[in-house]
């Protein structure tokens, strides 16, 4: 029983656990008496699929394993299946088909349940970024225009995306900067001149938080020596700014597209 609910805390179906436990008990494997000293992590897979994306079914079963870890508040199991996805898959497929996936089931069973399971939202996206934070390897030191400013929008305090894309950059050696959620207007603009960065991703989670003219004013910031004025490439990053495309402004799906289009500016 004890390797039962072992294995159906990593995503396998009862089923499928209850079948193994079998095996491993007529093999001999678990002495009676004693927990398993090992559990199969559904992330035990080939490394090389990781450019590809997770099959459907490895994806629904380790999104099942984060899920439970996390209604469990088993933070040790949660940091571990965490970890397994995004040292197995590589982090955008993790985040893209693993993470995201959980983080809005989660965030589903809250709206149906009467605003329950507000804890389990806040435990799994506070374990998301400690993952994402020991996950990304030391910021690359800064080149004159080769850094990327990321940034919540105004009253935006959504930062989990942000933080992702900043794990997946920096896994690619491209220098950021980081300024979290609800950064104020100034604020942003100063950034930007002081830093003078290739590339501004502006995240916003609503349409109440997104600003069309606050990212055309950012995009036209200028700096650089006379005869040699820059500007950055600015992003519209996230669902706010849907229905809100304009010419200059690239607004990418999704995280592989976000990270192609930043490390693009970046490196001319």
């Amino acid at each position: 029983m004890e390797r039962m609910c072992a294995l159906t805390g990593t995503g396998l179906p009862p089923a499928e656990a209850a079948r193994m436990a079998l095996e491993d008990c007529d093999a001999g494997t678990s002495p009676r008496g004693q927990a398993p000293a090992f559990v199969p992590r559904p992330v035990a897979r080939a490394r090389n699929r990781a450019a590809t994306g997770l099959a459907l079914g490895d994806a629904r079963q380790e999104c099942r394993g984060v899920a439970r870890a996390a209604l469990r508040l088993d933070a040790a199991g949660l940091d571990e299946l965490l970890a397994g996805a995004i040292e197995q898959h590589g982090l955008v497929a993790a985040w893209t088909k693993v993470i995201m996936p959980t983080l809005q089931a989660v965030g589903r069973k809250w709206e149906t349940s009467g605003e329950r399971y507000v804890e389990v939202e806040h435990f799994l996206s506070w374990h998301v970024s400690g993952t994402l934070r020991r996950h990304a390897p030391q910021a690359p030191a800064d080149r004159p225009g080769a850094s990327t400013v990321l940034a919540c929008a105004p009253a935006e305090n959504h930062t989990l995306p942000l933080e992702v894309l900043a794990a997946a950059l920096a896994e690619r050696g491209l220098p950021i900067r980081v300024f979290g959620g609800s950064l104020p207007v100034e604020s942003l603009v100063v950034a930007v001149r002081r830093t003078g960065p290739a590339a501004v991703g502006l995240w916003a989670q609503s349409r109440t938080t997104a600003s069309r003219p606050l990212a055309q004013h950012v995009a036209a910031i200028e700096w650089g020596v006379r005869g040699a004025r820059r500007k950055p490439l600015v992003l519209t990053l996230g669902p706010g700014w849907a229905g809100q495309t304009t010419p200059g402004l690239p607004d990418p799906p999704g995280l592989a597209e976000a990270v192609a289009a930043i490390e693009s500016a970046v490196r001319g």
